[in-house]
């Protein structure tokens, strides 16, 4: 029986009921038939890699499709502004302390390290099989896969294409090698080729397929762009040829003398290096057109299928990234808002449409949000929570008070530091002993750090209460994140 054909059953179903209810109107027949339950819904998980929260305005499917028909979480972050550390929470709905994946690379992070510490074996994705779903893997997993084994499959995964080699290696717009269900594809420097039109392709052949089958499906969709070398298409390498880089009060910052000594050490941006930026900024903005272009087949395709009603689309980033803000180059891993902080838009059944909220979230409510959603059994070490609350027409006013962000260097360009951002507040601990404190309502370009200045008082307060969040694990997280 097809999926489709079992939601018209259930339909069937209930207008019976109806009928029967209307025979026995006299009270002497037996009651009628408790309403069918409604089937889980499909789950699509779309994870861009390294996009900054502003440039979703450049995408106009994202626009039409999911901020006018759903809700944009405008205080969403990141639990590590670098790639697997955050990959790790998203499969887990755990802190980087907890997950213990604390860099891209081994031996402290990676994919050898995901899999070394037994986090591969309890997933989101194993969590949703369980519970009768079928799943698929697009595109990035983890940092270093696949290791020793290139047709290496994890677990809970029924479907599974995966590139073998990193971007900053090879890059994996054209080609690159693909782990397609433990076989091995070589793709070449064709049009056809280029890495988002192969994942889009596989993703609506993945749909159409699992309306074939009685179980809901749940995609994870991780795009290469816009990450380094920021390849667009062939088809999109002129557009928007007329957009400049941004320049808010943080660029090139002219004035660093109350922040930390690894950001007073840089000098101010060049000409030649301004110019540089602007050039990355249109052909990260350019490589994002073919994302933009994907999310629409892919409604299209849920639309033509009869499940667009039953998905839930989830969109959003593994971390931030900066141009140019407090003298930065290109990048991303500093506990500055442009790289922690990163857009989350869901459209699905019964979220309201075209709504924002201001409630503070992170990449760790993820998987408990779709083990919610997915009526699986959501394990006892998840740190975060789920956002389903927040997906109806009433939601709480607040989820919590404060998240965590902690970042380890795999080079110390950057010091190690914990970082815990609340609602209007901003304050960074270094591994140094320097510590950052930013008023994010009087000041939100964080152009004053007010670390030195604030009473003794205020400090403490700020860093008992980042003590008791870097510290937690499961329950008392979401404890320590109301303090």
């Amino acid at each position: 029986m097809t999926r489709a054909l079992l939601k018209r059953l259930l339909v069937g179903a209930g207008a019976a009921g109806l009928v029967l209810l209307a025979g026995c109107n006299d009270g002497t027949g037996p009651p009628p038939p408790p309403p069918p339950p409604a089937a889980p819904p499909n789950i699509i998980l779309i994870l861009t890699d390294d996009q900054d929260a502003a440039s979703i305005a450049f995408m106009p499917n994202v626009q039409s499709l999911l901020v006018a028909q759903g809700t944009t979480f405008r205080n969403s972050f990141v639990s590590d502004p670098s790639c697997c550390p955050s990959r790790a929470s998203i499969l887990r709905g755990q802190y980087v302390h907890n997950h213990q994946v604390l860099t891209n690379d081994p031996p402290p992070g990676g994919f050898t390290r995901f899999v070394a510490l037994g986090n591969e074996q309890s997933t989101i994705a194993t969590w949703l099989t369980a519970a009768g779903y079928h799943t698929g893997l697009f595109g990035k997993y983890l940092n270093g896969y696949p290791g020793a084994v290139p047709t290496h499959v994890p677990a809970g995964w029924d479907a599974w294409y995966s590139p073998l080699a990193s971007p900053m290696v090879s890059g994996w717009d054209f080609g690159y090698k693909l782990n397609e269900n433990g076989e091995i594809v070589t793709y070449g420097s064709q049009p056809a080729d280029y890495f988002t039109d192969v994942m889009r392709e596989k993703v609506v052949a993945f749909i159409r397929d699992a309306t074939q089958h009685e179980a809901p499906f749940f995609i994870y969709l991780s795009t290469a762009a816009p990450h380094e070398p920021y390849t667009p298409a062939p088809r999109h390498q002129s557009a928007l040829a007329s957009v400049q880089l941004p320049r808010p009060p943080s660029f090139n910052e002219a004035d660093v003398s109350d922040k930390p000594p690894w950001i007073r050490a840089l000098s101010r941006l060049s000409t030649s290096q301004i110019s540089s930026l602007g050039d990355v900024y249109r052909a990260r903005l350019q490589s994002l057109l073919a994302i933009d272009e994907m999310l629409g087949e892919i409604v299209v395709t849920l639309e033509e299928t009869g499940e667009v009603a039953n998905t839930f689309i989830f969109f959003t980033s593994d971390n931030g990234f900066h141009l140019g803000e407090h003298r930065l180059r290109a990048g991303k891993s500093t506990p500055y808002e442009e790289d922690i902080r990163v857009h989350l838009i869901v459209r699905g059944p019964g979220v309201p449409r075209g709504r924002t909220l201001d409630h503070l979230i992170g990449n760790i409510d993820l998987a408990p949000t779709f083990a919610e959603l997915g009526r699986a059994i959501l394990p006892p070490f998840a740190d975060g929570r789920s956002l389903v609350p927040l997906l109806g027409s009433s939601p709480p006013t607040q989820l919590r008070r404060a998240v965590l962000v902690e970042f380890i260097p795999t080079e110390e360009t950057i010091p190690t530091y914990q970082a815990i951002r609340a609602r209007d507040t901003s304050y960074v601990e270094y591994s140094t002993g320097d510590r950052e404190l930013y008023d994010l309502i009087a000041d939100p370009f964080q152009l004053q750090n007010k670390a030195a200045s604030a009473p003794p008082t205020v400090i403490a307060s700020w860093a008992a209460r980042l003590d008791a969040l870097r510290q937690c694990s499961a329950a008392s997280c979401r404890t320590a994140d109301t303090r």
